[in-house]
């Protein structure tokens, strides 16, 4: 191995040259007193770009969900959403424990749920059962590997919430991933949904950063509970400089994480003891199954990261691999040799020496 092929997260990403260029030379101001020039610049695009009227820039996609789930809901109301979502999953309770709220889970495909699982969650009136308040949607899904939904699909869910007063709101932390994949603009999803987060340092490579968009009384809310969760910062300019210049050089080129998503999954699809769909794979995300013989995934990941392949394990016999711009396609091959050569080694000593004879 030349180098470490980190496929941990495409959290991972290190900002470019250029992009350090930009946060170096960003014009700043006091965000908290709304005089921070780059913020107040991103938070427009940001809303324009999402087809909103307000937008609201955010340290992390976790607290992008949190503000928004907080700016609708009031303690004791309920979220539907799938069992995969990134706010149930991966934010620490937030929401039960900061916004009071909690989330009643569909168990869908990939994370790709219908109008008839919304409808069928909603509670009834009555004194018994909290007040069904909002839904979410998280494209591309990540727990379902990278799962993009079709502006359809949205639109679908948008139909059935509407009517029973349901706000819709998009994670997409991904969503830029989802409209490379899908070949549409951002907002061709956002105009179906009520709000929307969009992730700045995942796929495109900022390093810290998320943005809220939506109605101005629903932004006003959310830059409210901002402040009351910690998250007004200063001088953020800095950081909304890598956001704007992610904006202008690094959607394009997720196509690129795509492809190589694409290649890695057929290189694995191909070495015994591993399960990978590479139909499957529509972004950058792809999920590994282990057969029991290559042992627990957290212990074959640690023999994985030995040999310079850095990835996560995601179950028993589960590992997720994700690309981004700060891996290439040779280090796909590199990655897939490593796969090789272990699953060789963990195969019992009579299946090797028969391997080896033929």
């Amino acid at each position: 191995m030349k180098s470490i092929v980190d496929l941990r997260s495409d959290t991972v990403t290190r900002p470019t040259a250029a992009m350090r260029r930009a946060i170096a030379e960003a014009e700043v101001g006091d965000d908290v007193l709304g005089d921070d020039p780059t913020v107040n610049r991103l938070q427009e695009r940001s809303a324009e770009l999402l087809g909103k009227p307000a937008a609201v820039f955010v340290p992390s996609g976790s607290m992008a969900n949190l503000v928004s789930i907080r700016a609708v809901c009031e303690p004791g109301d309920e979220i539907i959403c799938d069992a995969t979502t990134h706010s149930y999953n991966y934010e620490a309770a937030g929401p039960a424990a900061l916004a009071g709220t909690s989330m009643r889970l569909i168990h869908s495909p990939r994370g790709i749920f219908t109008p008839a699982d919304v409808t069928g969650n909603v509670r009834p009136p009555g004194d018994h059962f909290p007040h069904s308040r909002m839904v979410i949607i998280e494209n591309t899904n990540n727990r379902g590997g990278g799962t993009v939904w079709t502006t359809t699909e949205v639109a679908a869910i948008r139909t059935a919430s509407q009517p029973l007063g349901l706000h819709l709101h998009l994670d997409g932390a991904r969503l830029m991933n989802a409209c490379v994949a899908a070949g549409c603009r951002p907002t061709d999803y956002t105009r179906h949904v009520d709000s929307v987060s969009l992730c700045f340092s995942k796929g495109l490579g900022a390093p810290v950063g998320s943005i809220v968009a939506g109605p101005a009384a629903f932004i006003a809310r959310a830059r409210r509970f901002r402040k009351q969760f910690g998250g007004t910062m200063r001088q953020s300019g800095l950081l909304a400089a890598a956001a704007l210049y992610a904006l202008d050089h690094h959607v394009e080129r997720l196509a690129d994480d795509h492809a190589n998503a694409a290649h890695l999954a057929r290189g694995l699809a191909e070495i015994p003891g591993l399960r990978v769909n590479p139909a499957a794979v529509q972004t950058n995300i792809v999920m590994i199954e282990l057969e029991e013989r290559l042992g627990p995934a957290d212990a074959f990941s640690a023999r994985l990261r030995e040999s310079g392949v850095w990835l996560m394990a995601t179950g028993p016999r589960t590992l997720r691999a994700v690309t981004h711009l700060d891996v290439t396609g040779e280090q796909m091959d590199d990655a897939i040799r490593v796969f090789a050569r272990l699953s060789r080694a963990d195969q019992p000593a009579s299946v090797r020496a028969a391997a080896a004879a033929n």
